[in-house]
């Protein structure tokens, strides 16, 4: 087996690319790319020199794999780490909050604060997923139950969030925008719990595939709170 580590890849479509380049190549039997871990895994008898010519006509950057030392690895997999690549998230929460808390600055209520912060959410989440909108519906569709099953879904789903991001914000149409909100992100989290048990490492699309952030228990925590804050809207505003 022959491994090359891979440079440039931000989505699955990158991964697909890369893996029909590699089949490719005569002597090439099979060939496995993995996007967090940025290798590509070849089985057969072409020679290095011919694998890393293949890749990088394709536009990516491909070198002979060398395995990092054990403390290294540990090192690489730590927490820390994990916090580091989230900090993009925690920082747009942070500042979505703060937003929302000078919104009602002057009238502060739970229901207002709540409506505004599930409007910016949208809003700023659609922003990041416009950025890289060709990309996007391949990455979410790795986790996303409805992605996977109807296409256009996930073509479609960063006009949704708008949508819904203007119909908080406006107080128009929210009993739809609520149970909308419910049952998107209620899919979204399956398809992450799903994720997470299984241990697989891909990219979170919440904030597009700009941003390459993992999969993590974080995501679950982002959609909850967002689940938690429509579910409560329901009850309270229209007594579900």
């Amino acid at each position: 087996m022959v491994k090359l580590s891979i440079k440039g890849m931000h989505c699955a479509g990158c991964v697909s690319t890369i893996e029909r380049a590699l089949t490719q190549v005569p002597g090439v039997s099979s060939a496995k790319v993995s996007l967090s871990k940025e290798l590509a895994e070849v089985e057969g008898e072409a020679a290095i020199k011919t694998l890393i010519d293949a890749v990088s006509k394709t536009g990516y950057e491909a070198t002979p794999h060398v395995e990092a030392p054990p403390l290294e690895k540990q090192a690489d997999d730590s927490n820390p780490s994990d916090i580091k690549q989230l900090f993009p998230l925690f920082l747009i929460f942070f500042y979505i909050t703060m937003a929302t808390l000078l919104m009602n600055r002057t009238e502060f209520t739970v229901a207002g604060f709540m409506y505004d912060f599930m409007g910016l959410f949208y809003i700023v989440f659609s922003f990041f997923k416009f950025l890289d909108y060709k990309n996007f519906p391949a990455t979410f569709a790795m986790y996303d139950p409805i992605a996977k099953s109807v296409r256009a879904y996930g073509w479609v789903y960063p006009f949704i969030e708008t949508g819904l991001g203007l119909a908080f914000l406006l107080r128009v149409a929210l009993f739809p925008s609520l149970v909308a909100t419910i049952v998107i992100l209620g899919a979204t989290t399956v398809g992450v719990v799903r994720v997470l048990f299984s241990k697989s490492q891909i990219q979170c699309a919440c904030l597009g595939t700009a941003l390459q952030l993992p999969m993590t228990k974080a995501t679950f925590i982002e959609n909850s709170i967002m689940l938690i804050m429509a579910g409560w809207m329901l009850f309270s505003s229209f007594g579900v």
